[in-house]
């Protein structure tokens, strides 16, 4: 009604023809002559009456001649499309079903285009915008670019995809770009860590968006950020406030940011061909700095000195040392008491069997937890399959077995009971398809020397290497029945010798070299267990 007012002073009180009067308001004289016709038929006069609003001129003017196309019209409930849009079931209804559904109840509707307009209407009296103000170093945003980097390798075989991380201040909108191999996670806290130390301090408050890097369970109201990250974040002291889903207004800073550097250095970088991650970087970088140093359109300065007079004064210092990134996982200790990270396997203390725990992982650590507690440290090894193994974690059984060597066995059978048991032992080593399936025999002979004497073993063992039955079994048989005390005639004995040439004693085990009864090792013998 602004431009009703005007046009009726300009013809009453100026004087103005009909022409001048539409020059000034792009209109043409006849509209403008249309206009007057009709305020003087509604009895408006010049001046305006005292206190008359823009509402009640416009009931003047227009109350009891609606136009007729407006009053033929149906105009459809936006409210009503606006619940059918946003019902718990309302995939698939979209506003061209709505509007085919509106045109065929009113076939003298209006048009889908003016339909989607006055829903726009609608939408912008709902939610209406809110500028959002930004504290000086109280906010830092960070997102990935949309637009991947391709590089090739030197040989011109393979192509792959960089990734663009981008960071920006709240307060001064400084900007802060990096390229990476992908965008998993060591990656994306490797690009915190170095907007942090490119902008020489830390925001109050770091706000990603729904990355599974960034958070593990979205929630509008309480969401569970991922451990690896959350770690990172509380090391440099930031807080984490995550944009909410599908509400791209909660992180515009970065949002513009990337459209930035999409435009200033993605853009400006597509004619040139890069060979390496790091040569990319040093042209990003350079790109970087004219995009932060390129002056603002509607206001003084550039990013950078508005990042040194607000942002900069006002960030979290830095801590003392880098921090180094981990990986946090979960994982379950197996029944061998070790637990299986990046395909080796570390070992926790035995009564950890079969239970929960947490799995720090960095580039030289595997630390592993039990109820908050670190339960084991090892150095991570990449060799996969594998098992690194700390033997304080092992059961007193399992590390008294394994303390256990051939040689051993022989030199406390020979030394601790008898020759005669030294060459038993020796036999049922050599007997065996694999040396260590013979250790819980002779272990339990040692066992039978503590129950039955070493005398009665020795005499046990002297008829099982004659009579050429050397096994736990057999010996412990001898012992319960007796037979070990039973005389052997002198012809046994000198069968013994000639039977029994094979075997090669307890000082082919403790020196390496055959003795001088023995014949020379075979292929696949234990010479190099010794």
């Amino acid at each position: 009604m602004r431009k009703a007012r005007e046009i009726l002073r300009l013809k009453h009180q100026a004087g103005l023809s009909n022409r001048q009067i539409g020059a000034g308001f792009h209109l043409s004289h006849v509209a403008v002559g249309n206009f007057l016709r009709r305020a003087e038929e509604a009895g408006i006069i010049w001046p305006l009456p005292e206190g008359i609003d823009d509402d009640q001129l416009r009931q003047l003017l227009y109350g009891a001649q609606n136009p007729p196309e407006q009053a033929r019209r149906t105009l459809p409930s936006m409210e009503y499309v606006h619940k059918q849009l946003h019902k718990p079931r309302s995939k698939g209804v979209t506003l061209q079903l709505l509007w085919e559904e509106y045109r065929a109840e009113h076939p003298e509707g209006y048009g889908y285009t003016q339909f989607c307009e006055y829903y726009k209407r609608f939408l912008s009296q709902l939610e209406p915008a809110i500028r959002q103000e930004y504290k000086a170093g109280e906010k830092m945003f960070v997102d990935w670019a949309g637009p991947t980097i391709p590089v090739i390798d030197r040989q011109g075989n393979r192509v792959w995809e960089a990734s663009l991380f981008v960071a920006a201040l709240g307060a001064s909108n400084y900007t802060y770009a990096e390229a990476f191999e992908d965008r998993k996670f060591p990656n994306w806290a490797e690009g915190h860590i170095n907007s942090w130390e490119f902008f020489e301090g830390v925001a109050a408050v770091t706000t990603p968006d729904n990355e599974r890097t960034a958070v593990s369970q979205v929630c509008r109201y309480e969401p569970e950020p991922n451990a690896s990250y959350h770690e990172l974040l509380e090391y440099y002291g930031t807080a984490l406030i995550p944009a909410r889903g599908g509400k791209a207004t909660d992180k515009a800073k970065v949002e513009a940011a990337v459209l930035n550097t999409e435009r200033r250095i993605l853009a400006v970088l597509r004619n040139q061909t890069f060979f390496s991650l790091g040569e990319l970087n040093r042209a990003i970088r350079c790109a970087l700095k004219k995009l932060n140093e390129r002056p603002f359109k509607k206001l003084a300065g550039c990013r950078t000195a508005l990042f040194a007079e607000l942002d900069k004064p006002a960030l979290l210092p830095l801590p003392a040392k880098r921090y180094e990134i981990g990986m946090w996982q979960r994982g379950k200790a197996n029944i061998d008491y070790h637990v299986q990270v990046d395909w080796h396997n570390y070992s926790v203390p035995y009564r950890l069997v079969t239970q929960p725990v947490e799995v720090r992982l960095s580039a030289r650590t595997v630390e592993i937890y039990y109820r908050g507690k670190r339960v084991a440290l090892h150095a991570r090894s990449h060799l996969r399959g594998k098992f690194t193994t700390d033997p304080a974690h092992r059961p007193k059984a399992h590390a008294e077995h394994l303390d256990w060597s051939p040689s051993r066995l022989i030199r406390w059978a020979a030394t601790d009971v008898g020759e005669h048991c030294g060459n038993a032992v020796a036999t049922i080593l050599q007997q065996q398809p694999h040396i260590e399936q013979g250790y819980r025999s002779c272990l339990g002979i040692k066992r039978l020397s503590r129950r039955y004497g070493t005398e009665r073993v020795e005499a046990a063992c002297r008829r099982a290497v004659a009579l050429d039955v050397c096994s736990y079994r057999s010996i412990k048989s001898m012992l319960e029945t007796g037979m070990d005390s039973q005389p052997l005639a002198d012809r046994t004995e000198g069968a013994q010798q000639s039977a029994h040439r094979n075997i090669r004693g307890a000082e082919y085990y403790a020196t390496g070299k055959p003795h001088k009864a023995a014949h020379p090792p075979q292929e696949g013998g234990y010479q190099h267990m010794c």
